[in-house]
């Protein structure tokens, strides 16, 4: 260790970028930036907070372009500023590295999320079984609140049921269906799925939030939506309670739509030989990203542009601060614990040893700003 190589310096870039590329926390993409005046360059340039952006949510490859609030865009072209290359890769190393550390964040402060119900693809009396009554545990005239989809001959009937999010923009980590248990019929059967999937969109381009909203709920909605994200198949147990399904990992809901396809029935009706599949209640656990986060879909090419605030993402991560006692940066324990390799890379940077002698100086007017902007400082 005594003989130290800035690899960044030495290495041809594809193999730097390679290694760079190991990194899988903003904060530490961030700090990369932050050892020389190289470095900062080089991570910019080589668009590294992008793509572990990308790597962990290729949904994001969609972005055609990002925003930001007029008063920054008209900062930005102010005097001694000619909106440069330049300008354009640092502003979206910065929305990358953000993008990421709110989700990191989310994903320790989740919430429910979903805003109201949209359709069921059948329902056996509406509005007394609508899919609404999913969103609420509440007993009414003595008995429980649920919907049930119209019998069916074929057990492998699916049915699907699609709610609108919080959000336009939300990370979604697990979704949870209770399947209703008929207790005023004989045997008190349960009306389960046999297994559930789960979709993630946005509604078609010549459909608007109104257009939806005016939809009717025990009509089939599924043809007017475009669904980014299918997950696995889910086997579901034919039991009265809060059945969970967690996502391998978190994931991105771009446009703001959830679709649960319960795929199988179970159970007949005695009083006419039919399948039917109920469900009792629905909860989706994450949280969303807007109003720091927030997209358009671009018509026709059905890309997106994101829009970031980097005011109200300050703001964001001190809320969550406060709310959940998290602190935006690792204790000292956890960080030796996580040191890996960028504890290696940095520790000069930190002063754990004797520093190594870098190319450039560690001064440049935007950094303090632009490690704070994340929360760092």
């Amino acid at each position: 260790m005594e003989t130290r190589v800035d690899f960044v310096q030495s290495l041809q870039s594809d193999m730097s970028v390679n290694i760079l590329a190991c990194l899988n926390d903003p904060v530490d993409v961030v700090r990369a930036g932050s050892v020389s005046g190289l470095w900062h360059h080089f991570v910019i340039t080589n668009g590294i907070s992008k793509q572990l952006c990308l790597r962990r949510f290729p949904q994001l490859s969609g972005i055609e372009r990002i925003t930001e609030p007029d008063w920054i865009t008209t900062e930005a072209n102010g005097v001694g500023s000619h909106n440069s290359s330049w300008d354009i890769m640092k502003r979206d190393h910065n929305v990358y590295a953000s993008l990421l550390h709110a989700i990191t964040t989310l994903n320790t402060c989740q919430s429910e999320c979903i805003a109201y119900a949209v359709s069921a693809s059948s329902t056996d009396r509406f509005p007394a079984e609508s899919v609404a009554n999913t969103l609420t545990t509440r007993r009414y005239l003595g008995g429980h609140s649920y919907w049930s989809s119209k019998g069916h001959a074929d057990p492998d009937a699916p049915e699907t049921l699609i709610y609108k999010l919080k959000a336009d923009l939300c990370v979604i980590s697990k979704i949870s269906v209770q399947p209703f248990e008929a207790f005023y019929q004989l045997g008190q059967p349960i009306y389960s799925a046999k297994s559930v999937r789960f979709r993630l969109g946005h509604p078609k381009n010549s459909l608007d939030e109104n257009d939806i909203v005016q939809m009717p709920q025990q009509q089939p909605a599924d043809d007017k939506f475009i669904w980014t994200y299918t997950s696995e198949v889910y086997p579901m147990e034919q039991k009265n309670c809060l059945q969970q399904f967690k996502l391998p990992q978190p994931v991105l809901c771009i446009g703001g739509y959830l679709q649960i396809e319960l795929l199988g029935r179970v159970q007949r009706q005695h009083s006419d030989n039919l399948f039917y599949t109920c469900v009792s209640h629905v909860k989706v656990m994450g949280g969303p990203l807007c109003p720091a986060f927030d997209i358009d879909i671009l018509e026709p090419s059905g890309k997106f542009a994101l829009k970031y605030n980097p005011e109200v993402f300050r703001w964001m991560l001190q809320s969550f601060s406060e709310d959940s006692n998290i602190s935006p940066m690792p204790s000292e324990e956890e960080a030796v614990e996580h040191v890996g390799v960028m504890g290696f890379l940095l520790q000069a940077y930190h002063g754990g040893i004797e520093p190594m002698v870098w190319d450039e100086p560690m001064e440049w007017d935007d950094d303090d700003e632009e490690m704070d902007e994340l929360g760092i400082l």
